[in-house]
């Protein structure tokens, strides 16, 4: 490849990025910003909270049960047509909601939107994987999980201001144009030729039987997915202890998030440093589960414990890209079904963690709370561990 071809190339793979960023920030500002839309979607379809509250569950069960089988579909095909055809169904799907004329039509429309979901964001970093050069995978897809921050972070922001000012219906085309913008550019910068392998070559859930798949997978989805349900209740923790209100509670928000967003960016400098993913994991995961455990129970003033919020998203924003790295190198041909299975596996243990947290915390007392947060991170970190050691050993 001549020098001229070099450069060309890499200025493909950064707008590959950029494109990538921009649809899986418009992902999760459109999963998140319905928590400031709640009343005047309850008043858009003359119901109540309760039944518009579906507009969430819907999209996110959803997401959840479709991944899987919808990331082998991605390795199945060509991976850079499905992701574009899945941008272009989530534009579709935020015009539909915005003129729906029933709150079932768009329920309706919202469980098609977390089918597209399901494909965006595990084939954008399976798509990382396969092109960009290995050395660059963390921190590219650091890069681009920085678009899903901010696309969480500023989701609800951009969503309560649009609907004051201009109505419900603006966020929601806001996030269609997106993807519409996406979609225009990938399809001049994705791979035309099929990235992934021919079909005999995958070997559809067949994946399960590998340890060195399966154990990284369930340990990520473990600290992950407890690491991001302790977040959740943060807020409530933080209200019991200081005595805050809800303004002040925006504090922890901001902290966590501004550490995500260095967890995002600091990745491929933490491999390396490392010289591997797996030490990087290392280094993360007691990251996290020292400031969640100094969070919950040593007598911290206000300061101190949005210091431990900030070092607890960045060690998610970190691990994240460098546990998806893993998963992906080890998955082979599999990757977009692994990486989907990933998705899935983290809102299980959401779901599950997060009822029986709170309800501990419902009572003040935190020990049990954090009891409930170290099992998730303890298993999750000690299997990350074992797996390090277990993978620096068979390279030696």
């Amino acid at each position: 490849m001549s020098s001229s071809e070099a450069v060309s190339s890499a200025e493909k793979d950064r707008i590959l990025l950029a494109v990538l960023s921009v649809s899986v920030f418009f992902v999760g500002a459109s999963e998140f910003m319905l928590s400031a839309m709640l009343n005047p979607l309850s008043v858009a379809f003359d119901t109540d909270s309760v039944h518009i509250a579906w507009l969430i569950s819907s999209y996110a069960f959803a997401y959840a049960v479709a991944a899987p089988f919808l990331g082998s579909l991605s390795d199945r095909i060509n991976r850079s047509r499905l992701l574009l055809i899945a941008l272009l169904s989530f534009a579709i799907d935020g015009v539909g909601i915005a003129f729906s004329p029933t709150l079932g039509i768009a329920i309706a429309l919202r469980i098609f939107g977390g089918l597209a979901s399901a494909i965006i964001i595990p084939a954008s970093f399976a798509l990382i994987s396969e092109v960009v050069p290995r050395a660059r995978h963390a921190s590219a897809m650091g890069t681009v999980m920085l678009g899903m921050t901010f696309g969480i972070a500023l989701g609800p922001a951009i969503a309560g201001l649009l609907t004051t000012w201009v109505g419900w219906r603006a966020p929601f085309l806001l996030m269609s144009t997106g993807c519409i913008v996406a979609f225009m550019i990938g399809t001049a910068v994705m791979p035309k030729s099929p990235t992934t392998a021919v079909t005999r070559e995958t070997h559809g859930f067949r994946w399960l039987r590998n340890p060195n798949v399966t154990r990284p997978l369930l340990a990520k989805g473990l600290w992950n997915g407890t690491g991001v349900s302790a977040f959740l209740l943060s807020g409530e923790v933080l209200r019991q202890r200081y005595q805050l209100d809800v303004a002040d509670m925006g504090m922890s928000a901001t902290a966590f998030g501004i550490g995500l967003g260095i967890g995002n960016l600091s990745a491929g400098n933490l491999r390396r440093l490392t010289g591997r993913e797996e030490r990087s994991l290392i280094v993360v995961t007691s990251v996290l589960i020292a400031s969640v455990a100094a969070f919950h129970l040593l007598p911290l003033p206000v300061l101190g414990a949005l210091v431990c919020l900030a070092a607890w998203g960045a060690a998610l924003g970190a691990g994240a890209p460098s546990a998806t790295t893993v998963l992906a190198e080890r998955s082979g041909h599999d990757k977009g079904v692994v990486l989907a299975t990933a998705e899935t596996l983290n809102n299980v243990v959401i779901l599950s963690v997060v009822p029986i947290a709170s309800m501990t915390l419902a009572t003040g007392t935190f020990a049990m709370a954090t009891a409930v947060f170290a099992v998730g991170l303890g298993i999750g970190v000690a299997l990350t561990l074992y797996d390090a050691l277990f993978g620096l050993s068979r390279n030696r």
